[in-house]
């Protein structure tokens, strides 16, 4: 199975462990991802201020997943959210928008044909491999973990785009994949609010005050770690944690791990190898609930 993958901006600047991890996983089960050089911005940062830019953008890059005859692979949410969004309205809805988009692509060389498929590395999990074929993958049992799930609002929003992929009121994925490393899922309250991400840019202490609720539910249930499938979920609750101690006088100590770095766990994977190394909350007490 051979997929484009799609790394967006904030993954090489500051998640080289979602990345590292993510590509340890798929090589595991046999994915096969594909880079793509000419590979741009999706467009996503300028949407609410450009929109017919931040669409050429995406459909950019989709002209050059056509072009190598592949479906798209995202590990970001909201790369997902923006391309599957592009594909949608060019491929399903708006053939004028197509036209005018192509007579901008035509100077680049490259034209979108209006039909290429973007998921979540996540859904290709679900969908592609399957819960079984994983499960068959997992060599320790992570039963000694507490694991609480962060869905974020990207992930499976806006729903009428994602062709029925989960509910999104009552997701169930994320715990499907977790539950397969044999870790108990917890729930607490809050489980589907935002990091407070979007909000950084504008007013840093509303988006910590946000992503600080969080925190305090994650940690008042017991949770070892707090697991995720976006970069920028994880700038907020790893990369600000401390930031948000300090602010706050809270103290969480909270690993925040990528789903493909704690299935990578399950798979005997080595802690550097999937970017451990790189996570800001250390994770060496959690190590140690790990079976060798």
């Amino acid at each position: 199975m051979k997929y484009a993958l799609f790394l967006g901006c904030t993954i090489p600047a500051r998640a080289r462990n979602y990345e590292l991890s993510a590509r340890r996983v798929a090589e595991t089960l046999g994915i096969e991802l594909i880079d793509v050089e000419r590979f741009v911005c999706c467009g996503f940062p300028i949407k609410s201020s450009k929109q017919f830019s931040a669409e050429l953008l995406s459909a950019y890059n989709l002209a050059l997943a056509s072009e190598a005859g592949l479906e798209l692979c995202t590990l970001c949410s909201s790369c997902t959210s923006a391309l599957t969004e592009v594909a949608h309205e060019l491929g399903y809805k708006d053939e004028s928008q197509l036209a005018a988009v192509n007579s901008h692509l035509g100077p680049l060389g490259i034209q979108y044909s209006g039909r290429v498929t973007v998921r979540h590395f996540a859904r290709i999990l679900i969908e592609d491999i399957g819960l079984e074929r994983i499960r068959k993958s997992i060599t320790k049992d992570l039963s000694g973990l507490r694991v609480a799930v962060h869905y974020g609002c990207h992930y499976l929003k806006p729903s009428d785009i994602y062709g029925g992929f989960d509910q999104p009121e009552e997701p169930t994925t994320l715990e499907e994949l977790v539950s397969l490393t044999g870790a108990e899922v917890i729930d607490y309250p809050g489980k589907k609010k935002c990091c407070g991400g979007p909000v950084l840019p504008v007013d840093e202490r509303v988006a910590l005050s946000l992503a600080k609720e969080k925190l305090d539910a994650v940690h008042e249930a017991g949770a070892d770690l707090l697991c995720l499938v976006c970069p920028f979920c994880s700038v907020m609750y790893d990369g600000n944690q401390k930031g948000i101690e300090n602010e706050f006088g809270v103290n969480y100590g909270l690993p925040v791990l990528y789903l493909t770095q704690l299935l990578g766990l399950a798979m005997g994977l080595d802690r550097k190898a999937l970017g451990l190394n790189m996570n800001v909350v250390k994770t060496k007490d959690l190590m140690k609930k790990i079976p060798e």
